[in-house]
């Protein structure tokens, strides 16, 4: 694939981890956070995987001075007016993904193709925001990226066949594997994740079993990498929340509310590890 010049947004876990994949691939990532800190951080600790994927011989030192040099840190939105695709992987909130779409309507050049990361929210509400709806797309990564092979593709009401190919294309060249979902709310991922994991909730929240014996059913029973719950923690419990909130409003079904146990730990401040304490104490 023509190597392109690439903006990605948000200097978080999720930002961190498209940009490092991007630039692996020999693309040209400009690497934005509206925060300085956070974009200095962001920088950084893409930085220490690749010096970790040296030690461990997975790339030579040459491969990653050639990685590290396609990551151009932004300290604005400047550079989206030279790119080809713009990824975004802000806060998962649609006034400021929207906002932030209309933003790089103006500000990118015309063949620019727009795409979200979001996990759970509308790709068309988020293509209403720009005059170019047909090249705005869903791109949604697993996390960690380097490490998880899916990207949910997801079309918007007015998405292009081309748009489409393009991100197909480009996520089967990252060496993804690419899955087209319906704009629907939670798509299939987070639809089915959340699901499991907020029944997992109301599991501690009734007493069922214990945290731990919760985890290690879903381990041991059914072959899961991590627990429900520890898997909770690692996302973030205000996430979990959010996510399970956009369902429950998406579908209008209760079968998608969230256990209030779940909503009292996000009160509380128990986000899991971000915070130190979720299901699980984080020393």
């Amino acid at each position: 694939m023509t190597a392109l010049t690439i903006m990605v947004l948000g200097a978080g876990q999720m930002g961190g981890g498209i940009a490092q994949v991007m630039a692996a691939a020999g693309h040209r990532v400009y690497f934005h956070d509206l925060e300085p800190k956070a974009l200095e951080r962001g920088h950084l600790a893409i930085q220490a995987r690749l010096a970790k994927a040296v030690s461990q011989g997975k790339l030579t030192a040459d491969q990653m001075e050639a990685q590290w040099a396609n990551l151009i840190p932004a300290g604005d939105l400047a550079p989206a007016s030279r790119c080809d695709l713009v990824v975004e992987a802000v806060v998962e909130d649609m006034t400021v993904k929207g906002e932030l779409f209309s933003q790089l309507d103006r500000l990118c050049p015309p063949h620019a193709i727009l795409a979200s990361n979001t996990s759970s929210l509308p790709i068309t509400q988020i293509a209403a925001r720009t005059d170019r709806p047909e090249q705005v797309i869903g791109m949604h990564f697993m996390n960690p990226v380097p490490v998880m092979a899916l990207v949910e593709i997801i079309r918007g009401l007015a998405t292009s066949d081309r748009t489409y190919e393009t991100v197909r294309d480009l996520a089967l060249a990252l060496g993804k594997t690419p899955v087209e979902v319906r704009d629907v709310p939670g798509f299939v991922s987070n639809r089915v994740l959340q699901m499991l994991i907020n029944e997992a909730i109301y599991c501690v929240y009734e007493g069922v079993a214990s945290v731990e014996d919760i985890d290690t059913v879903l381990r041991l029973g059914m072959n899961h990498p991590m627990g429900p719950l520890t898997l909770a923690d690692f996302i973030g419990l205000d996430t979990v929340l959010s996510i399970m909130e956009i369902l429950h409003r998406g579908y209008g079904d209760s079968k998608y509310r969230p256990c209030p146990l779940l909503r009292q730990y996000v009160q509380a401040g128990w986000l899991g590890r971000k915070s130190g304490r979720g299901f699980y104490n984080y020393d």
